[in-house]
């Protein structure tokens, strides 16, 4: 018995001892998932943008699709929170210029204007750059018109 537990204290220390393999480090680096470089427009003027009637249909459907890809996991078309606020009745509340530079330029509007300070207070969550230009933010607004009633 004693031979037996001797053999097998000598078996279990042969087996601890035997040089594991080295575990590779884990290297993660932040990218956009788009492998795009973020990118951060230039300010929104009020006279930069002009409203027409009827809407531009074309720019109702790319802000739509744009819509659809990077705004609706966080907005509801209604006026419901999801993550962010809803967008019902946004361009009724919004300067069209405001809206844009929240597309665009996230990070100055939340340095500087004291509504998107308190839209952050109330979501709890800062609205992410999704490197959007200056013509797709002027369709994502003319999607936003579309949905809340302009013909």
């Amino acid at each position: 018995m004693t031979a037996l537990l001797i053999t097998g204290s000598l078996f279990f220390a042969a087996c601890n001892n035997e040089e594991k393999p080295k575990e590779e480090k884990a290297t993660t680096t932040l990218e956009p998932a788009n492998d795009q470089p973020e990118t951060h427009g230039t300010e929104v003027k009020p006279a930069d943008v002009t409203l027409t009637t009827p809407l531009n249909q074309d720019w109702v459907k790319a802000g739509k699709a744009t819509y659809d890809l990077k705004c609706q996991s966080c907005h509801k078309l209604t006026d419901e929170r999801l993550v962010g606020p809803g967008w019902a009745g946004v361009t009724k509340r919004r300067e069209p210029h405001w809206i844009m530079n929240m597309v665009t330029n996230v990070d100055m509007m939340l340095e500087t204007d004291p509504e998107a300070q308190k839209l952050l207070e109330q979501c709890l969550v800062r609205m992410p750059n999704q490197n959007l230009s200056k013509d797709e933010s002027r369709q994502v607004l003319e999607f936003m018109r579309s949905n809340d009633g302009e013909k």
